[in-house]
C-alpha cells in the first residue's frame, strides 16, 4: 500500500506534484490546519502531514496519529510542533531550514531603505495630496555603517548585499571565526563595540535564553545617537518598550520592524511612531521562498516514506533502523557533552575536536559529531539540530575534526570534546556505563563521576578545606535541593570542579554568593 500524506496548510501545487511522482498519496485540504477537532478526528489515516505555521501539531493531535512517521514543516520555525511529543511516539520532525534565507535577507535590505529614506510616511503623505518635500530628508546608505546581530546564513547574505551597497559592515557573533569573518570581509566585533560603532542595527538571530531582549535598555543607551534598527528575525530580541522609549527621546532615529513579542501585533508600543515602519511578518512572503520550502519538504517527505532516507530532521539524526539501538546512548552522550561545553563557551570558536576511543569508533561518528556539534550550538542557536549543525558550524568558519583511536584508558569506550577559542582550548570527555546511562568522566584534565541532571550548577575553583561546607551551605540555605554531587581535582591545593546536580532552578543570587567564595573562579548554571 502506498504511503499516504495529509497537506493542512496552504502549499504549492508543485508538493502535490512531488509526492505523486514519488509514489506516495496526496490529501490536500489546505484550510484544515484551522480545525483543530476535524485534523484530530481524520489524522490517524496518515502516514505523513506536511504543514506550514497555521496547523499546530498538539499532544492531542498526536496521540491521535496512530500511522503517522514524519511531520515535514515548510519553513524553519517548529515552534507549531510538540516536538517532545513527536519523539516520544517515534514521529520525525524534518523542517527546510535554508530555504527562506535569501528572501528574508532581502526584506531586511528593504526595512533599510525604507527607513533611511522614509519611503512609507513619504508615500502615505504624497497619495494623501500634501507635497511635504522638505519634511522628508533622508540619509544615504552608502558609507555608514552596518552592525549585525549574528552573522549566520541569513547574516552573511545581508553582510554581501551591503558590502556591495559600498557600506562597512561589523558583525557580532560568538561563533563567527575570525576567518569566516575575513571571507564574507566584515569586521568581527564584541556587542559593547558594535552598539557604539553602527549607524545601522540588523538582528539575525535565533531566540535564546541568550539573545532574548538583547537590544535592552541598557544596551540601547550604548548605542550611537541617531542609530536605526531593523529587526526581520525574531520578536523579543528587542526590549519593545524600552525601544519606543529611545526613539521618543531621539537617541534611535528610527525603527523597522517585521516581526514582534505578540503576533498577530495588533497594538504595539512601537505603533504609532513616526519614524517607526512595520510589516505584517512578511520575511518569508514571497512567491519564490513560497515554492522552494514546499519542493524541499515534499522531496524530503518523499524521500523517507519511501525510501528510508532522513533530511533535515529536528530530533533524530541520519541513521539506519539496525544502527539505532547501539548508537542511541552515544548519541546522548555527544549531545550532552555538546550541550556541556557549549554553554561554557563565551569567546569566538576556532575549533571543535571530537574523539572516539575504543568501540564507540567502529559506529557511524558522523551521527555521533553531528550530536555532539548540535548540542554544543544549541544554547545560542535554538533551531539548529543534527541535520543542519555540521551546516552551520561550517557557515560560522568552524572547523570539526573527527579523531578515532584504540582505547588507551579505563573506558571501552570513551568521547572527549575539545573546543578550541580564540582565548583558550578546554576539554572535556564522557563514557556510557552499564546501566547505559551517560557520564561525564573528565573535565579539563580533572577526573570527576557526573551524571547528567535537568539541572545543574558547575563550579570551578581552587582547592581549599571548608569549600564543599560552604557551598553546599549556601545551597541549603537557598532553599536549592541537591539531587546529585560529584568532584575533582588536578592536585592537593590546585584547580578544582563541583558539578552538582539539583532539583528545580537556582536563584541568580546564589550564583553571585558562590562567586564570592573564597577560591572560586566560575560559577555556572546548566540545563541538559
Amino acid at each position: 500500500m502506498s504511503p499516504r500524506v495529509l497537506i493542512s496548510d496552504a502549499l504549492s501545487p508543485a508538493a502535490v506534484a512531488i509526492f505523486k511522482e514519488r509514489g506516495v498519496e496526496v490529501d490536500f485540504q489546505p484550510a484544515l490546519g484551522k480545525d483543530k477537532e476535524k485534523l484530530a478526528a481524520i489524522i490517524g489515516d496518515y502516514d505523513g502531514l506536511a504543514i506550514r505555521s497555521a496547523t499546530k501539531v498538539t499532544q492531542k493531535i498526536l496521540e491521535n496519529a496512530k500511522n503517522l512517521k514524519v511531520i515535514g514543516r515548510a519553513g524553519i520555525g517548529v515552534d507549531n510542533v510538540d516536538i517532545p511529543a513527536a519523539t516520544a511516539r517515534g514521529v520525525i520532525v524534518m523542517n527546510t531550514p535554508f530555504g527562506n534565507s535569501i528572501t528574508t535577507a532581502e526584506h531586511a535590505i528593504a526595512m533599510m531603505f525604507a527607513l533611511a529614506r522614509e519611503i512609507p510616511a513619504a508615500d502615505a503623505s504624497t497619495q494623501a495630496g500634501k507635497w511635504e518635500k522638505n519634511r522628508f530628508m533622508g540619509v544615504e546608505i552608502t558609507g555608514k555603517t552596518l552592525g549585525i546581530i549574528g552573522c549566520g546564513n541569513i547574516g552573511a547574505i545581508v553582510a554581501e548585499r551591503a558590502l556591495g551597497l559600498k557600506m562597512r559592515v561589523i558583525a557580532f557573533d560568538p561563533f563567527l571565526s575570525p576567518e569566516r569573518a575575513q571571507n564574507l570581509g566584515v569586521e568581527k566585533v564584541e556587542l559593547p563595540d558594535l552598539l557604539a560603532r553602527a549607524d545601522f542595527i540588523t538582528l539575525h538571530t535565533p531566540m535564546t535564553a541568550q539573545t532574548r531582549n538583547i537590544l535592552s535598555a541598557e544596551n540601547l543607551a550604548k548605542t550611537r545617537k541617531g542609530v536605526r534598527i531593523i529587526n526581520c528575525a525574531r520578536g523579543g530580541l528587542v526590549d519593545e518598550k524600552a525601544l519606543r522609549a529611545a526613539l521618543d527621546a531621539g537617541r534611535v532615529a528610527g525603527a523597522a520592524f517585521d516581526v514582534f513579542v505578540e503576533e498577530p501585533a495588533v497594538n504595539n508600543p512601537l505603533f504609532g511612531h513616526p519614524n517607526v515602519v512595520c510589516t505584517p511578518h512578511l520575511g518569508a512572503a514571497t512567491n519564490e521562498a513560497q515554492e522552494n520550502v514546499a519542493l524541499q519538504v515534499a522531496e524530503q517527505m518523499a524521500d523517507y516514506l519511501t525510501r528510508g532516507a532522513i533530511s533535515n530532521a529536528v530530533n533524530f539524526p541520519s541513521i539506519t533502523a539496525e544502527e539505532a539501538p547501539r548508537l542511541k546512548p552515544f548519541i546522548a552522550l555527544a549531545e550532552k557533552l555538546g550541550s556541556f561545553a557549549g554553554q561554557l563557551t563565551e569567546a569566538g570558536v576556532k575549533k571543535l575536536t571530537i574523539t572516539y576511543e575504543g568501540h564507540v569508533g567502529e559506529l557511524k561518528t558522523k551521527a555521533l559529531t553531528a550530536a555532539a556539534v548540535a548540542g554544543f550550538l544549541r544554547p545560542m542557536l535554538s533551531d539548529v539540530n543534527v541535520v543542519s549543525a555540521p551546516v552551520v558550524a561550517k557557515e560560522r568558519g568552524i572547523v570539526i575534526d573527527e579523531v578515532t583511536r584504540a582505547a588507551e584508558g579505563d573506558y571501552d569506550s570513551l568521547i572527549t570534546l575539545t573546543v578550541e577559542t580564540e582565548k583558550q582550548t578546554r576539554s572535556v570527555a564522557g563514557a556510557v556505563f552499564n546501566d547505559g546511562k551517560p557520564r561525564i568522566v573528565e573535565i579539563k584534565g580533572i577526573k570527576v563521576d557526573a551524571e547528567f541532571s535537568p539541572a545543574m550548577i558547575y563550579v570551578s575553583n581552587e582547592d581549599k578545606p571548608g569549600f564543599i561546607g560552604r557551598f553546599a551551605g549556601l545551597l541549603g540555605d537557598a532553599g536549592v535541593n541537591i539531587a546529585t554531587f560529584a568532584l575533582g581535582r588536578d592536585a592537593e591545593g590546585g584547580s578544582a570542579i563541583a558539578l552538582v546536580g539539583i532539583d528545580g532552578e537556582a536563584p541568580d543570587v546564589v550564583f553571585a554568593q558562590i562567586l564570592a567564595l573564597p577560591g572560586v573562579k566560575q560559577a555556572k548554571a546548566l540545563k541538559f
